[in-house]
Formats: C-alpha cells, structure tokens, sequence
C-alpha cells in the first residue's frame, strides 16, 4: 500500500534520545509515510538529530522538522502540524508522542479502522485498563478524569484524553483550529468533542500504552485544572448545541 499521503506528527522537546530511534520504527511500521517533528526549540538538540537523520549520508526519505521559536505547549504544536499538513495535501494525519508510549506496531491498525471511521483514537481503556508502569496515583488521575469529561461533555469515547489518533484529512479541515485554545492535555478532549459535534465517525481501537523510559514527562498541575475548566466549557456549550446521535461506533 503506498502510505505517502500519511503524515505522523510528532511534537518534541528535548526528546533527542527518543526520536532517533523512533523514526526508524515508524518507517518499519509505514513503508512510504511521512513524518513530521515539530520541536520546541529542545536545548538537547533535538531538532538537529532529525536534521541529520533527514539530510546525513544515509536521509530518510519523508521526514521533516518544524522549528518552533518557544515551547508553546502540546495543543499549540499539533495545530502547527496539522495546518503544515493541510497545506500540503496529505490525507491521513497522525498524532503520535516521541517517547514510545505509542508504539509504532499499531500504526497499520489505525489506517485499517480510518476506512470506516474519520477519527481513530488509540485508547488505553476501551478493553479494560491497558497502562503499564505508570504508578497507581496517575492511573487513577487519568481514568477518573476520563469518566469525569464523558459525564459532564457527553463525549461517548473511552479514552478522551488519549493522544495517540488518526484524522481523516475532512475533520481537520472542518475545525477552526485558530479557536482551539488547549495547550496541554485538555487539547486532546476538545479536538474529540468537536469532532463528535460535527457528527464525524470515531473510532476507538485498543492499545498497550506503556510509560516512557527516557526522558522526563511533560504532566504538571497547570494541565490539569486547564484541562477540568476546559471540561465544563464544553459542557455549557453541549447545552446549547444539539449532539450528534451516530457519531461514535
């Protein structure tokens, strides 16, 4: 299959370690689709590792580096992404995290669901609860507030804060990306809630989401009470707009 109109966005920082041996394993997992890094300017030179791997002595062809001035949070990269993405025709849009918490493996099974379905969310909680080496205190911050965004949203999805997904290029295009306020987490969440609104079909397929092993993770407080006031707004505006019956299978 000819995966050149998939593009996989992947934000950084300071994710140096990580990305040079993820690339390889996204090129294994998608012969022929695109990869695009869009780094934060990470102190660690992650930006000059993809570089290298793009344009070394031996280039992996399709990859490519958006340089951001500042770190400007998770939601504000992804948006980034997906308009280079637009810009350029692609079809199939990814997010994907650079620590190997998304395992390059399931790649193949989002393309295969994204034929019936216009979003695909790799979720950590569709079969049970699929997290591993994540301590007991975070597993439970992050179930619990899933089921607190689908009880106060509406949201049908398992795992509305999962970051690993699939977009059909017609969900992208169809969001005002320019009103999407969320930089951390909560960005997740609202890119699903408008999803749904607009009566697009998503799609949650199980996966194992294990912690990373190197680096530093990005969680903090601040993304969290954004993520809880971004909640009851969508839920004043879910009084207010009618909700799809069919959107989510």
């Amino acid at each position: 299959m000819d995966y050149s109109s998939v593009l996989i966005v992947v934000p950084t920082y300071n994710e140096r370690e990580n990305i040079v041996l993820l690339v390889p394993e996204i090129k294994k997992a998608l012969p022929g689709a695109h990869i695009l890094v869009v780094d934060d300017s990470s102190p660690d030179g992650t930006r000059a590792a993809v570089k290298e791997m793009a344009g070394g002595p031996d280039p992996i062809d399709g990859l490519f580096v958006l340089d951001r001035a500042a770190k400007q949070g998770l939601g504000r990269a992804y948006i980034c992404g997906f308009r280079w993405a637009l810009e350029r025709g692609y079809e199939h849009i990814f997010e994907m995290d650079a620590d190997f918490s998304h395992s390059p493996e399931y790649l193949p099974r989002f393309i295969e669901a994204a034929r019936e379905a216009d979003l695909v969310i790799g979720s950590r909680y569709v079969c049970g609860v699929n997290i591993v080496n994540w301590p007991m205190s975070r597993l439970l911050l992050s179930y619990f507030g899933n089921v607190f965004a689908r009880v106060v949203t509406g949201l049908r999805i398992k795992d509305c804060t999962g970051g690993f997904k699939c977009f059909r290029r017609a969900v992208l295009e169809s969001l005002d990306l320019n009103g999407i306020a969320s930089s951390g987490y909560s960005f997740q969440i609202e890119l699903n809630f408008f999803a749904w609104k607009r009566g697009f079909r998503i799609k949650e397929i199980p996966i194992i989401f294990t912690d990373r092993q190197r680096g530093v993770s990005k969680m903090s407080t601040k993304i969290i009470r954004e993520a809880l006031l971004l909640v009851w707004k969508l839920r004043i505006m879910s009084i207010f707009r009618k909700t799809p019956t069919n959107a989510c299978k």
